[in-house]
């Protein structure tokens, strides 16, 4: 059988076609490249957003940032010489942006300079780490990015 020009490119077409619709099938579908959105509740987030801010804002009038080291009994946040010796509360946010099964959101209430968080929760790979935190009825946050 002979095959002229028009039936080789209507071939051609509808291969393409369904090379494409292979590809986008398997996107959807499989678990493999399941990409959710960074958090569920974007718009509620989003309302708090000018305190975060100024929260990051007074934070970055210390003049010092938090230190992040690892030791053998897991990962120690230090905190500013401004913060010694009194009462500080708040949250520790460890965000891991390759698997949203591995974040880990710790509360805090500390009159130590340092926060010691164990090894169990924490895996090899990039983390990043959100400290929110009230000192004196003043709202501080610090983010860093670790790679553990």
């Amino acid at each position: 059988m002979k095959i002229n020009w028009g039936t080789g490119i209507v071939i051609a077409i509808v291969s393409f076609i369904g090379f494409i619709m292979y590809f986008v099938i398997t996107m959807t579908t499989d678990q493999k490249f399941n990409h959710d959105l960074v958090t569920e509740k974007y718009y509620e987030k989003e309302l708090t957003y000018q305190a975060k801010i100024d929260a990051a804002q007074n934070a970055e009038n210390l003049g010092e940032d938090i230190l992040v080291e690892k030791t053998d009994k897991g990962l120690m946040l230090k905190f500013p010489k401004y913060f010694e010796n009194d009462t500080m509360k708040g949250k520790v946010f460890l965000y891991r942006p390759s698997d949203k099964t591995m974040d880990v959101e710790i509360p805090f209430s500390t009159v130590r300079n340092y926060l010691l968080m164990p090894d169990k929760d924490l895996s090899d790979g990039r983390w990043n780490i959100t400290v929110e935190m009230t000192h004196n009825k003043k709202s501080y946050l610090f983010k860093k990015e670790i790679t553990y």
